[in-house]
């Protein structure tokens, strides 16, 4: 046994490496066995396994970097994931939930402080300042159950950064009073570096994210810049003399509508993060905490339950109070609670900053009593933390998944969206569309399919169009979505098409506009205009010369009547997911009877999409619309079949006019469904199944116009 000891503790980065993934990988699994949250499993390793424990691993600088990777990435990935639309919604909410879990633990451990412990009273306004501020240490367990855009959630997080801020303010401030660079010039100073700061942030960081994500689609040249911006962020929020959380949470806001929450980037960020950074920030943390310091003396014992009690008990009359007065449920002042109950590395960031404030000569603020029971103070409330929101997490998904099935008792959703590939170039676009509308709760998968004509070249096109659909099939698992793929041979592509999707029994297909026009110069190609009058389902014809999560609007044009076919909520609804996930303004032009089922839709399905109503008189405007239509827009057009309720002459116009006023623009054409549900093509002799481009009187009328001149 002592010759084994005196191995330990392993100082070999590579050895230190692989100690830190065996606990990574077997934390959890022992946790979950325990039905113990595997946060708490990754704080307790570390203290089983650093210098207060086992002394296994030593705390090396590896720790200090990933573990401050970690916290960042913690405050970066709640900043990405925040609903901002309700944010501006409910603003009063944030501001009174975030003043009430600052102050009131504040005061209260204070006047303990004061009474009860007989500190001084700069100890006690640091330690109030201490219990003030907290870390999102739970927030993981809120991404394990997809939580994240939940009102009680952002409510934690939004009130965690205005609490961190407050006192981080109120710290300065203290340690100032000890140092020369006390007075109103300080204060103005730091208030203008720090509002220069928010300005310079928010006015340039959306700048070079749209410039690059238009140009560099690789996906690690993406989470390249992604991470830097991230750092940067927070290196010069430290300057600016806050601490680098902040700056990270503010990156955060500001990407957020870049990097949609059903994108591979979002991914391979949550994953990253998730799988390493965060794992050692916990690691880290558990490692700083000294539970032989508890036995010491019953003093020691007595200070960390005082610090422990009153600092909870105020994050937890904040919560419930705040929950009582915005009238929300038991299980999101738990949540609340939760979320916003944790200390972790800012407790540890203050403490460090009391223990170099000279009281008198050799007498420091934070004394070692101080130091202890704060870190053992960190344990408790991350266990209470991690506890109290896994708890909070299963009350909210259970209500919700309750209530989905009482209101959907009735309905069945359809939905299985079919891809037709064919160009390499805008494949991956149309991909990331269909992950964009997807329904994500019914998490079912997507069908790409390439159809090829049945001619000499037929093998060469089949062994072309699976290379395709094979790195579509990555580009989905990078999102964690399943794909189901075929190439098809035929000798009519519409058929071969139509006879796919009702093999695979599909609800809609989203398919690109032909990019070769060379080849063919009519509008819609060769066979879509045979495809769109031989199925009655939804088909999604788009055209983007931009990628998508760098579009600011999405301006859709719905005919007359639109309201009375069939499949108006289902492309409604594709819509509102659209702009949801890319966080974007929709803008729709109609008739007023139809813009107000629209909104009323809206307001009660997606009532966080930014929804903008403009009347529309007649079909004829379109041209006049076009110069409203930026190159950072999609224009989106609701067309109609012949013989259906909403179709009018005037959409004979469209393929011309489309061509002449929108050439150059981010597209979208989509027919709705005809018949609602039916599952099966009628042909009849009273309903043509091909319809031409041109007329014969268009023809006529063409040829007349020539004789004239």
């Amino acid at each position: 046994m002592i010759l084994l000891t005196s191995y330990f503790p392993i100082t070999d980065p590579t050895l230190i490496f692989f100690v830190v993934l065996i606990i990574i990988l077997f934390a959890p699994i022992i946790m979950g066995k325990l039905r113990i949250p595997h946060i708490i499993g990754m704080v307790l390793a570390g203290m089983m396994t650093g210098k207060y424990g086992l002394n296994i691993l030593e705390r090396d600088s590896s720790f200090e970097l990933f573990g401050k990777v970690g916290l960042l990435y913690i405050m970066f990935l709640a900043g990405l994931e925040m609903d901002l639309e309700s944010v501006k919604k409910n603003s009063k909410r944030f501001l009174i939930f975030g003043l009430l879990t600052c102050f009131i633990p504040l005061f209260m451990t204070y006047i303990m402080a004061m009474w009860m412990l007989d500190y001084s009273p700069q100890a006690s306004f640091l330690l109030g300042c201490i219990m003030a501020s907290n870390t999102l240490i739970a927030y993981p367990i809120v991404g394990r159950y997809g939580l994240q855009r939940n009102s009680s959630v952002m409510l934690g997080v939004g009130s965690s950064m205005i609490s961190l801020f407050l006192a981080l303010v109120m710290l300065a401030a203290l340690a100032a009073s000890y140092g020369e660079s006390t007075g109103i010039w300080f204060w103005l100073f730091f208030l203008l570096k720090f509002c220069v700061f928010l300005v310079a942030s928010a006015w340039l960081i959306p700048k070079v994210a749209r410039y690059f994500l238009r140009r560099y689609s690789d996906a690690v040249m993406q989470f390249i810049f992604v991470l830097a911006v991230m750092f940067l962020s927070a290196a010069v929020s430290e300057a600016v003399g806050v601490e680098g959380i902040v700056g990270a949470f503010i990156s955060g806001l500001i990407l957020n509508r870049y990097i949609p929450h059903v994108s591979p980037l979002m991914n391979r960020i949550e994953f990253i993060g998730n799988a390493l950074f965060i794992p050692y920030f916990l690691i880290g943390v558990g490692m700083l905490i000294n539970l032989g310091s508890l036995f010491t003396s019953i003093h020691m014992l007595w200070i960390v339950v005082l610090i422990a009690f009153f600092g909870t008990f105020g994050k937890a009359v904040a919560a419930y109070v705040s929950s009582l007065l915005f009238r929300l449920p038991k299980s999101a002042g738990h949540m609340m609670f939760g979320l916003t109950s944790a200390h972790a590395a800012g407790a540890i960031a203050m403490v460090m900053v009391g223990m170099r404030l000279e009281v008198s000569p050799g007498v420091y603020l934070v004394n070692d009593e101080i130091l202890n029971g704060v870190v053992i103070m960190i344990l408790v409330t991350c266990i209470i933390s991690t506890l109290m929101t896994s708890h909070a997490a299963r009350q909210i998904v259970l209500n919700a998944s309750s209530q989905q099935l009482s209101a959907n008792s009735n309905q069945r959703d359809d939905e299985k969206i079919l891809l037709c590939v064919k160009y390499p170039e805008i494949a991956p676009q149309l991909l990331e569309l269909a992950i964009m509308v997807r329904n994500q709760k019914l998490n079912r998968g997507l069908v790409a399919l390439n159809v090829v004509y049945d001619d000499n070249n037929a093998a060469t096109n089949r062994e072309r169009g699976l290379q395709l659909l094979e790195r579509l099939e990555q580009q989905a698992s990078a999102s964690e979505v399943k794909m189901q793929t075929q190439v098809r041979l035929a000798t009519n592509i519409a058929n071969g098409i139509k006879h796919a999707f009702r093999e695979f029994a599909g609800s809609e297909i989203i398919m690109g506009m032909h990019v070769h026009t060379e080849a063919n110069s009519k509008f819609w190609g060769d066979f879509i205009q045979s495809l769109y009058n031989g199925l009655n389902r939804q088909i999604i014809l788009s055209r983007f010369v931009q990628p998508l999560n760098t579009l600011r609007r999405i301006q859709v044009v719905v005919p007359s009547r639109a309201e009375f076919e069939p499949g108006f909520h289902r492309w409604l609804e594709r819509l509102s997911r659209m702009a949801d996930n890319l966080d974007c303004r929709i803008q729709f032009h109609g008739r007023n009877e139809s813009l107000e089922l629209i909104r009323e839709y809206i307001n009660n399905l997606h009532p966080a999409v930014r929804a903008e109503y403009t009347f529309m008189a007649h079909w004829n405007e379109l041209p006049k619309l076009a110069e409203t239509i930026k190159e950072d827009h999609l224009f989106v057009v609701i067309t109609a079949r012949k013989g259906t309720i909403s179709y009018k002459n005037a959409l004979e116009r469209l393929p011309n006019e489309l061509m002449q006023h929108y050439s150059g623009k981010n597209l979208m054409i989509i027919f709705p469904d005809q018949y609602g549900n039916q599952k099966e093509d009628r042909m009849t002799f009273t309903e043509a199944q091909h319809q031409e481009e041109s007329s014969i009187y268009d023809y006529i009328m063409r040829k007349l116009e020539t004789f004239r001149k």
